[in-house]
């Protein structure tokens, strides 16, 4: 396993966007050399239509901007098949072998979302590109059950792990050991039952149980720091980037 950091964590809450320049050399000075691509049609400077119209040459841009390790993809929002596509070659090109998509919303019927990751899927694999879906309360993903579900559905397919919404979602008191053996990919923040994100070490995630539970399901991916820009003022999220990248590197 190895720590990384995700673009969204530098991402202003309103204002104008930073480029991809300005956000790598932010994750430089938090001390981090491995990056994961938050991609967001709206807002941001990574957008996934125009990355997956250019993939060479987008890969060409970020080798000339940076020296970190890009380590994964993750969408805000969802694309076409035909845009999977285009990422998962953007992705070839970088040597990126995971793609996080997000789950559709509650109330979504289950047959349309096992057609939907499987298009997903279908799109990335000429590419030897993984597709991982992420937990997230409001979406199908929300209750463990389904997301595991999911991926015995669509075989092929992972989960992105974010323990956050199974300590502050309506699903905290529900057993999530089944998820572990199929997860891609992590993201992590501290987090309380009353708050989705707060002060590293004044929240409920246990760090060391969970890198514990992960080994034991032979687990070599990336621990991703993915602050949410809406829960931390700006200022403060550099420190918060240290402190959760020292704890984990120890952990590790």
């Amino acid at each position: 396993m190895y720590v990384a950091v995700s673009t969204e964590s530098f991402l202003p809450v309103s204002g104008p966007s930073p480029s991809l320049s300005d956000l790598c050399e932010r994750a430089e000075e938090t001390g981090y050399d491995k990056l994961e691509l938050h991609l967001d049609e709206a807002e941001g400077p990574l957008k996934p239509s125009e990355i997956a119209a250019a993939p060479e040459r987008f890969a060409s841009m970020f080798r000339e901007t940076t020296r970190l390790t890009p380590i994964g993809f993750c969408l805000a929002d969802d694309v076409s098949p035909a845009v999977t596509a285009g990422l998962a070659k953007a992705a070839k090109h970088l040597k990126i072998a995971q793609l996080t998509v997000p789950s559709s919303p509650l109330g979504t019927p289950f047959n349309d979302e096992v057609d939907r990751l499987k298009a997903h899927h279908a799109a990335a694999s000429p590419e030897a590109v993984r597709i991982a879906v992420r937990t997230r309360s409001g979406e199908l993903t929300e209750d463990p059950d389904t997301a595991v579900q999911l991926c015995k559905a669509v075989r092929g397919i992972g989960i992105t792990f974010d323990p956050s919404y199974f300590v502050s979602g309506p699903y905290a008191e529900v057993d999530r050991e089944d998820v572990y053996g199929h997860v891609f990919h992590v993201h992590l923040r501290d987090t309380s039952q009353e708050r989705l994100q707060v002060k590293t070490g004044l929240g409920e995630i246990d760090y060391a149980k969970l890198i514990t539970r992960l080994q034991k399901e032979g687990y070599r991916g990336a621990l991703a720091v993915d602050l949410l820009p809406e829960e931390e003022p700006r200022e403060e999220r550099s420190l918060e980037l240290r402190k959760l990248r020292m704890l984990l590197e120890t952990l590790l």
